[in-house]
């Protein structure tokens, strides 16, 4: 008999080997069509790979992570297919998931070219290879037998890759005519492709390296039902709408200047009172938690990172490292803030009393992306953290842990980020080379998070594999307004940099002790932060945040004198406000300034002037009426007031 032990931790029993079909078919008829692939004890495999020892599994349908992968990676197949039906003699590099779908790199015959207007052909092709109902296959090949296949078809791209790979460890995958290298899991048949859009075509250097050869790599996306893609397509062209790219640009928020250097983002005035806002927010909420301020270099020692272990894991993500005059003598441009942290936690003796230390810094960061990877402020070189390290008691760890999750509630709360889930991210059982640190204390940190969200009551998914290198962590995954998925925020838990850095307090017992280190941060990086609350609120943000909360907009050049007026006594009273004082008709002018997305419009004119009054006009929702402009100070005050309420008691 086999156990097969469900994630509810019930146990079903079978008489002989079984596959992830047959489970699912044992529990419902209805699963049984949805499911697309299974995880056994961890790792996902095709729902037709035999099961022949006692598991844990979990099966996966589209509305897992996992299922999804399995369906746009068996999508990249039959899209590799139709490039080889149209294209014979391509040469086929990777073809990986993305976070919405997929994509293939490859390497078109000399004579032939494909561009944006042979999609749709291409598209139809995998339609009806799609209906074909093909089984999609797995074979286990030993290398010899792998390289002499690739090579038999003139295919270098898969021979390069085939000898990176141990032997007994090569799959194939085939389906109708094409037959590929492939570590899997795939879906049974390609009948469960119902819809097609292959989404764009652009280079790609192979394996992203600049010295190599660029390839020609097409992107897409498929579904099970015609109607999601339907909903993909209007989701996708209001996501044009609210790229933080053009919004940013529109709203002289930041850029980028090629003599500056790519990924390097350069705050616009607007930008930058954006930011400080956002810092002035958490600054506050952080007084409250009790943290510290501290600052520290942009540079550091290389033997700081190679202590902390930065080096080994970000080296080749990070710039050369700066040499000086002095022989021997190297500084690198920071990864990470936690190394620096560490030794200001060292600088005196510290006491169990002295417990929890909170220490918060805006600290910029730096790592060298591939310039094919750099993508607005989503993914840049240069990035400041809203960084903090808690340095605890082992006995303070649950409860400090807690509070973190609150502070990233209030943040949530006051950026109207309701839809969210918390991923406990974990080690990867089967590859302990990845992380550093004993069993034991990853055993502690991963059971204290754990711990953590259940007294908080959180929707959690856990998900192994995810973990960072020094310890295990809680990702908040948020749904912006139109549905995409994100990453912000995110609390980790280290035994192992206060063991590395020999971090000590002395106990009630006047032993030494480790402290446990708590890495948080709630925005995550400001830019990428800021990219993200651009799309979710397509640039309307609420009126505490805004960079301009009021524009004063004079009739005619006549009022341009009281408009200015009023300007400078509400800026005294802590109003955002400018003056559009250009000699455009009112109309223009409100048009104008709605397309910049000021929350405020206030028009004033000969009866204004006289009633030292505004009339006042709220994006979105039309005319306010007059009021005096002791009046709007106190409406527009009382906004802010409601939109903060309780956020900071």
């Amino acid at each position: 008999m086999i156990q097969i032990t469900l994630p509810d931790n019930s146990v079903r029993e079978f008489e002989e080997a079984v596959n992830g079909y047959d489970i699912a078919r044992s529990i419902s008829n209805q699963l049984a069509k949805a499911v697309l692939s299974i995880s056994v004890n961890g790792e996902v495999w095709d729902l037709s790979r035999k099961i022949e020892n006692d598991s844990s599994i979990k099966l996966h349908t589209w509305n897992d992570s996992e299922g999804q992968e399995t369906f746009w990676h068996s999508s990249a197949h039959v899209l590799a297919e139709a490039i080889e039906f149209y294209y014979p003699g391509t040469k086929f590099g990777i073809g990986p998931t993305v976070d919405t779908g997929f994509y293939y790199d490859i390497d078109l015959p000399a004579d032939k070219i494909i561009s944006e207007k042979d999609l749709q052909k291409v598209e139809q092709k995998m339609l009806e290879l799609a209906r074909q109902k093909n089984e999609i296959i797995r074979s286990e090949i030993s290398k010899a037998d792998a390289i002499a296949l690739f090579t038999e078809k003139n295919d270098e791209l898969k021979q390069e890759l085939i000898s990176e790979l141990e032997d007994g460890t090569i799959t194939l995958y085939s389906q109708g005519n094409f037959t590929d290298l492939c570590r899997g899991p795939h879906l049974p048949n390609t009948s469960y492709i119902k819809a097609i859009k292959l989404t764009a075509i652009a280079g790609a250097y192979w394996r992203g390296d600049e010295k190599n050869k660029m390839l020609t790599r097409i992107y897409g996306v498929t579904f099970p039902k015609q109607k999601m893609l339907e909903e993909y397509l209007v989701m996708i062209e209001e996501a044009k709408k609210r790229d933080h790219r053009k919004i940013g640009k529109e709203m002289q928020l930041f850029g980028f200047s090629e003599a500056v250097g790519q990924g390097l983002p350069l705050w616009l005035p607007k930008g930058t009172q954006l930011r400080m806002q956002l810092e002035d927010f958490l600054k506050k909420v952080q007084k409250k938690y009790g943290y510290e301020q501290v600052m520290t270099p942009h540079i550091g020692d290389v033997k700081l990172y190679k202590t902390s272990g930065h080096y080994e894991k970000y080296g080749k993500d990070s710039f050369q490292p700066i040499t000086t005059p002095s022989e021997g003598e190297e500084y690198l441009l920071k990864p990470m803030n936690c190394p620096h942290h560490c030794e200001i936690y060292k600088m005196w003796p510290r006491s169990y009393k002295d417990l929890p230390v909170r220490m918060a810094e805006f600290g910029t960061v730096y790592r060298y992306e591939q310039s094919g990877e750099l993508h607005g402020l989503t993914r840049v070189r240069s990035f400041t953290q809203d960084d903090a390290h808690i340095f605890c008691r082992p006995d303070q760890l649950k409860e400090e842990f807690i509070k973190v999750i609150d502070i990233i509630f209030i943040i949530f709360k006051a950026l109207s980020f309701e839809n969210y889930t918390a991923q406990i991210s974990l080690r990867d059982p089967n590859k302990p080379e990845k992380y550093i640190g004993s069993v034991e204390n990853w055993d502690k940190a991963e059971q204290a998070i754990i711990e953590a969200c259940k007294e908080k009551g959180l929707n959690t998914v856990t998900e192994l594999g995810e973990a960072a290198f020094y310890g295990p962590k809680l990702d908040f995954m948020i749904k912006d307004a139109i549905g995409r998925s994100w990453q912000l925020g995110t609390i980790q838990v280290d035994y192992n940099l206060p063991e590395r850095f020999e971090l000590e307090y002395i106990g009630a017992d006047d032993n030494r002790h480790r402290p446990v280190m708590i890495h948080r941060a709630p925005f995550g990086s400001m830019e990428r932060f800021v990219a993200v609350l651009i799309e979710h609120t397509a640039g309307k943000f609420p009126l505490w945040l805004t960079p301009e909360q009021a524009v004063i907009l004079p009739i005619s050049e006549k009022y341009n004198d009281y408009a200015k007026k009023v300007s400078d006594f509400l800026n005294i009273c802590d109003i955002r406000t400018v003056v559009d004082n250009r000699n455009e008709k009112i109309g223009r002018k409100i048009r104008d300034n709605e397309l910049k997305r000021i929350p405020y419009l206030l028009i004033v004119g000969e009866k204004e002037a006289e009633t030292e009054s505004v009339s006042v006009r709220r994006q979105g929702e039309g005319d306010k009426g007059t009021m005096t402009n002791s009046e709007f100070v106190d409406f527009i005050t009382k906004e802010v007031r409601d939109q903060l309420s309780g956020l900071y008691n």
